[in-house]
């Protein structure tokens, strides 16, 4: 029986095709192959999953989701797997980043309400829980481009510095590291 983690990876999660223009095609490769010209052309990312790997983490920490269009021909998805982002350690001399798919992935699992005991006793299919999961991730990357898109439109310069895409993520970890859960109360017997 194939894992779950391996079932998810296989997949090819999709995006509204309007952020296309505006995110995708501005700050990757994304539709012009692999380059080892991006720099010369001032691409901050190289394939599009990089930017929506982004705009995943931009959802999930400000843990706000957006579902996609109902329309399958205004969707679209990368051609490529879960499985084979960011798995070439070579190019430009980055390392693979195996370990943020597999962060990915539990996020999902933690932020996505699914019945893993009825999974485990087989009353639910691997594959409804995989389209969970990757239905959980395509709206939080859906949020994530839905707000990078609403700060260019604030300011069509704002991703034209070195750090903006890091600058977008940090807000939401510094608020999650200074609003902590409150704890337990201790017991006073």
């Amino acid at each position: 029986m194939e894992r779950l983690y391996d079932l998810w990876a296989k997949r090819n999660p999709q995006w509204e095709m309007r952020y296309e223009k505006e995110l995708l095609r501005q700050f990757t490769d994304y539709g012009r192959g692999s380059s080892q010209y991006q720099d010369a052309r001032g691409k901050t990312f190289g394939a599009g999953y990089e930017l929506y790997i982004i705009a995943f983490f931009i959802g999930l920490y400000a843990n706000q989701t957006k579902p996609l269009v109902e329309d399958a021909s205004k969707r679209k998805g990368f051609g490529q797997p879960i499985m084979y982002w960011g798995n070439l350690e070579s190019r430009n001399g980055r390392m693979s980043y195996g370990k943020i798919r597999e962060y990915i992935f539990a996020a999902l699992v933690a932020r996505t309400n699914i019945d893993y005991l009825a999974l485990d006793k087989g009353e639910i299919e691997p594959s409804k829980v995989v389209d969970t999961l990757i239905d959980k991730m395509e709206e939080y990357a859906n949020y994530g481009f839905a707000h990078m898109h609403e700060q260019l439109e604030n300011n069509p310069n704002c991703y034209f510095k070195d750090s903006a895409f890091l600058n977008e993520i940090l807000p939401f970890a510094i608020k999650e590291q200074s609003n902590p859960k409150p704890e337990e109360a201790e017991s006073l017997d």
